[in-house]
């Protein structure tokens, strides 16, 4: 039988199912030569004028994720938004680079949401700037973003990345890898079997996880194995502090985390909330670990909606 990368489990819930059931287009484009993917809930070659003046959203995963994290959770914003989800380079369906650097995949950034026409275009018509929303690593390349080219956007959301007081001790980096060759499983169920989310947590929403690890997987090497280079999740992922990039961003900024984060304390939100200033909405997802939209999918669709309908009216 083929490999469907799609297939949801029988008990998944009618809006998760409707969700993934919505039309998407697969697009690629070269960025700094590398062939870089993503995911739109919308032509960005056609729409009328009502089309063009929905304000753009792109989504930014987290580290050794991919665009169909995002899949369940953007349909509920394509009735207000033109909203794309991209793969960074080393991840997903895009291509790999022998270094991986935050300057390009800012440039990844910016080339999507001009391939996606989600930059105004000085056209006549009344058209917003896109907002950015970036999870755990995503969330830092949305900061880096926004510090250097927020005047183009409508706002930054941040999802569970944690910019840390200096004084406090600093987060625990994996491993580096030693691997020279990626991990190959000689058929995709040994594959599944061998998805873990990291850091690690609960989730109840097991056919959230399954459809995830399903699209995490490709075929290699008469095998099969993740979407994603090593020498991307070898590589350090707080390295950088992004203190910097979180006081330097520009225009509207919020944070959404977890309750039970591991890797967002109280402390951190309190010390991000005060670098971001009194203005940039602050939301918990009661119940939710660091991995927010798995483990409480419609409440953070809730809490986003919220967040991006307030900053929208604004701009009316």
């Amino acid at each position: 039988m083929k490999y469907d990368p799609l297939k949801i489990d029988l008990d998944a819930p009618d809006w998760f199912r409707q969700a993934i059931a919505q039309p998407v287009r697969s697009r690629f484009l070269e960025v700094v030569d590398c062939r870089i993917h993503y995911l739109a809930w919308f032509d960005p070659e056609t729409g009328d004028e009502h089309q063009r003046a929905l304000p753009g959203l792109l989504l930014i995963h987290g580290g050794g994720a991919h665009a169909n994290w995002w899949r369940f959770i953007a349909p509920f914003f394509s009735a207000t938004n033109r909203v794309c989800a991209i793969d960074l380079s080393g991840m997903g369906d895009s291509g790999d680079r022998d270094i991986y650097e935050p300057k390009t995949w800012i440039s990844e950034i910016d080339a999507v949401l001009r391939d996606a026409g989600l930059y105004p275009d000085g056209t006549g018509v009344s058209e917003p700037k896109p907002f950015v929303v970036g999870h755990s690593f995503g969330g830092f390349m949305a900061m880096k973003f926004g510090a250097e080219s927020g005047q183009r956007l409508g706002g930054t959301v941040i999802v569970d990345s944690p910019v840390q007081d200096p004084t406090d001790t600093p987060l625990p980096e994996p491993a580096a890898s030693t691997r020279t060759e990626p991990p190959v499983y000689s058929d995709h169920a040994t594959a599944l079997s061998r998805f873990r989310l990291m850091p690690s947590q609960p989730c109840e929403n097991t056919y959230i996880t399954d459809f995830i690890a399903r699209t995490s997987i490709r075929d290699y090497k008469d095998g099969w194995t993740w979407k994603f280079d090593f020498k991307v999740m070898g590589s350090r992922r707080f390295g950088e502090s992004y203190r910097a990039e979180l006081e330097a961003l520009k225009g509207r900024a919020a944070l959404i985390h977890g309750e039970k984060s591991a890797i967002v304390s109280p402390r951190t939100v309190c010390y991000m909330s005060e670098l971001m200033g009194p203005a940039a909405p602050v939301v918990e997802i009661p119940n939710a670990y660091h991995h927010l939209m798995l483990d409480q999918p419609l409440a953070f669709i809730s809490t986003l909606r919220a967040i991006l309908a307030a900053w929208t009216r604004s701009l009316e």
